[in-house]
């Protein structure tokens, strides 16, 4: 009798490379007696979703794939689902979405993990489709691989190193009453490592490290590419760098480089958030620098590199910049998702507010660095904040980038005053971000109408929730007066 081909098979759904790949992981899992593996998706917000599996399952599941719940992609940032599932189309116009149905996570093997944190855990990143096979068009993942094969088709890979800020704090009650479990839950109480304002000292150095060296091993062990450490300048900030990668990989590591510091946290009686700008006393904003250019496909040199003493970056690069600066407002919701990100756009914080680039100036928000020979010419987008999704904040700066190479933009000269140089100011909000996208006739014909919807949708209900909630200003500033 004949057996069945898996899903995996009968829809291709892997490369030589993943074939390969998925044997090991069956034998790296018996030889270090693994008890579970963890399989996740990156859902819309860049939150990983999955299921866990016992060992003697796990070859099995890698080639029937995992089922999951279509009503995990209709939630927002509460977990509240927005769409109205259960109606023919499910809101989406789409069958697969009737009823809360279900969708396939199907693990890519290359991403395996063994988890140095959890005993006997693997962990693997999975793609999504419906179970016709074809691919889920809601995927974060797959619209940066998209973008990817876009730009290799042009001749170029793009390589993006992670400079990413987040505060770790004490936890000294995660508020875990009955009464405190709501969509969303009670915020925990939290005190700090240690006081702030002595940016790059030994001494908050040295009262930083006894989470930061657990983080630090655990991260290497874990196999991600971290270059430095560094206590920022607000209390309990942390900055965290990454070696740069090609292509998904830096995308993929900020997924799990997050999860995995929250997690080991957490197990270590600390709470770490990549939240923007926490509202504590004294609390300082953090971001998230991208670092990119491309990479000749050809000739293996970077792209960006200019072959003028007195040049910034090369012709390309500059198109690069020009599209980044022109879409920078449309992009916003990508780069900067959350109603929170938007508190960190002030002048004169090391924050843009504006869209300028400069050389080496930390207030643009875009500083180019390097010069002629240099290998390590880039430029750092200084937009975006530390819960952004990075498939699709990658993913927005290659869809500008190549518009303005494709266009042949040319970018206004730098600016050496980022915050008086008259130039077009970022959005203030997560309204004005969302008006931005839904005026940026790029996005919509790069990613299709059908995703600029979808993710507008669980913004506007996002922001309509943040709009019927009375505020602690709203109470000051009325409850008296009037």
């Amino acid at each position: 009798m004949t057996q069945r081909a898996s899903f995996v098979e009968r829809h291709g759904l892997w490369n030589a490379d993943q074939i390969e790949a998925a044997a090991e992981v069956v034998d790296l899992a018996r030889a270090d007696g693994l008890e579970v593996v963890r399989f996740s998706f990156a859902d819309q917000h860049g939150i990983l979703r999955g299921k866990t599996i016992l060992a003697d399952g796990v070859a099995q599941a890698m080639q029937s794939g995992v089922t999951m719940t279509s009503t995990l992609l209709a939630k927002d940032t509460a977990h509240k689902t927005v769409y109205p599932v259960w109606t023919e189309g499910g809101g989406f116009g789409m069958t697969q979405m009737t009823g809360g149905g279900d969708f396939v996570m199907v693990a890519d093997p290359t991403t395996f993990r063994i988890l140095p944190w959890a005993a006997g855990t693997g962990w693997m990143l999975c793609d999504i489709y419906f179970p016709d096979g074809t691919p889920v068009p809601f995927s974060t993942r797959r619209v940066l691989q998209s973008q990817v094969a876009r730009l290799a088709d042009k001749g170029y890979d793009f390589m993006a190193g992670l400079e990413v800020e987040f505060h770790v704090f004490t936890l000294d009650d995660p508020k875990l009453a009955p009464e405190q479990a709501g969509q969303p839950a009670a915020p925990p109480d939290v005190s700090l490592l240690a006081h702030g304002f002595q940016y790059l000292t030994e001494i908050r150095t040295d009262e930083h490290e006894v989470i930061n060296e657990i983080l630090r091993r655990d991260l290497v062990a874990l196999g991600l590419p971290l270059r430095t450490t560094e206590v920022e300048f607000g209390p309990s900030q942390f900055e965290y760098t990454f070696h740069p990668g090609i292509g998904i990989a830096s995308a993929d590591n900020m997924i799990l480089f997050r999860n995995a510091v929250k997690q080991i946290c957490r197990r270590q009686g600390y709470h770490a958030t990549f939240m923007c700008r926490p509202g504590l006393a004294n609390i300082f904003s953090s971001g998230w620098h991208l670092h990119q250019s491309l990479v000749d496909r050809k000739t293996g040199e970077n792209a960006f590199m200019p072959d003028d003493d007195k040049a910034l970056l090369s012709p390309i690069g500059r198109h690069y910049v020009a599209g980044l600066l022109a879409h920078a407002s449309g992009a916003s919701v990508f780069t900067t998702p959350t109603i929170n990100g938007y508190k960190r756009f002030r002048p004169y914080t090391l924050a843009p507010d504006r869209a300028v680039w400069s050389r080496d100036n930390r207030g643009a928000m875009i500083r180019a660095l390097g010069g002629k020979d240099d290998p390590a010419s880039r430029i750092e987008n200084r937009i975006g904040e530390p819960a952004a999704n990075p498939y699709l904040y990658m993913a927005s700066q290659i869809i500008a980038g190549l518009d303005g190479m494709e266009q042949g933009r040319e970018p206004d000269d730098p600016a050496d005053t980022p915050y008086d140089t008259q130039a077009t100011a970022l959005p203030r909000s997560l309204m004005e971000a969302v008006a931005a996208l839904r005026g940026d006739t790029l996005f919509r014909e790069v990613l299709g109408g059908q995703f600029v919807d979808y993710i507008l949708a669980l913004k506007e209900a996002e922001i309509a929730r943040f709009l019927s909630e009375v505020t602690d200003w709203e109470h000051r500033e009325y409850f008296e007066l009037f």
